[in-house]
């Protein structure tokens, strides 16, 4: 499967996605309609430009990627399987990224200590398992999220929604996108 980032500096870049059914890369659709979310809405506080992102369950990066190539200051990616680790390695080295950012090799729902906080958490996690509340969870406790930090996720259509607030909820297809502020703060 052809994996393009779809704006900014790295725009048509394609990324390795790794083999099998390891991962479910999101569609180029969905990205543009995350990081047009993010761009434009008024609580999105300007977006990605200039502020920290962590792509947790990050398989072959194309978030975190795609932050960086739109502005974002570094990316952080949460990854475990170390076939898919290798994978993200290549696509940050392939777009010259390695110094704006840090690669964790951890499961999500048990992070290790937080080197610094991040203002955006880009989460896309295996659909049907809710885990982003557990994720989210995990990470706060973990100093993964600055206080005010704003939350995007990809679900499938019919995961559970978490249990606060949303700041706005986009279906597209199968996926289905919400974003909302820190629940910890």
């Amino acid at each position: 499967m052809a994996l393009r980032l779809i704006a900014g500096a790295w725009r048509g870049r394609v990324l390795e996605t790794p083999a099998g059914a390891i991962t479910r890369p999101s569609a180029a659709r969905v990205r543009q309609a995350l990081f047009d979310m993010l761009a434009h809405a008024p609580w999105a506080m300007g977006g990605v430009v200039d502020r920290p992102v962590l792509d947790v369950f990050a398989g072959s990066g194309a978030l975190g990627l795609e932050a960086l190539s739109r502005g974002a200051a570094q990316a952080g990616f949460i990854e475990q399987d170390r076939a898919v680790l290798a994978v993200l390695q290549r696509n940050i080295a392939a777009c010259r990224a390695t110094a704006q950012s840090r690669l964790t090799a951890a499961n999500a729902l048990a992070p290790p200590q937080a080197p610094a906080p991040f203002a955006i958490i880009l989460l896309d996690p295996p659909y049907g398992q809710n885990l982003v509340p557990q994720a989210v969870t995990a990470l706060h406790r973990t100093g993964w999220l600055a206080p005010d930090a704003l939350i995007a996720a990809e679900l499938g259509r019919d995961d559970p929604l978490p249990d606060h607030a949303l700041l706005a909820e986009r279906s597209h297809g199968p996926a289905r996108l919400i974003f909302y502020l820190n629940p910890n703060r």
